[in-house]
């Protein structure tokens, strides 16, 4: 089974919260939201309108899914 291209991490420990981004192999940077991801996936060339955040093929989400930013 291939890897979903774009990997969130778990949430920062220390009460900041953040989700570190990496897609292909790149830090894209910390989300605090789900608005930031959206727009991490923006700027890497994603279509943020057609992104289900839910889609595995295409996020795997480390440490808890898009509802837990803290």
């Amino acid at each position: 089974m291939a890897r979903a291209p774009v990997v969130v991490y778990p949430p920062a420990e220390g009460g900041g919260g953040g989700r570190r981004v990496r897609a292909d192999g790149t830090i894209l940077g910390i989300a605090y939201s789900e608005a930031d991801l959206l727009e991490f996936l923006r700027r890497a060339g994603l279509d943020p309108d057609g992104i289900r955040l839910d889609d595995p093929d295409l996020i795997e989400w480390r440490g808890g899914g898009p509802d837990v930013w803290l």
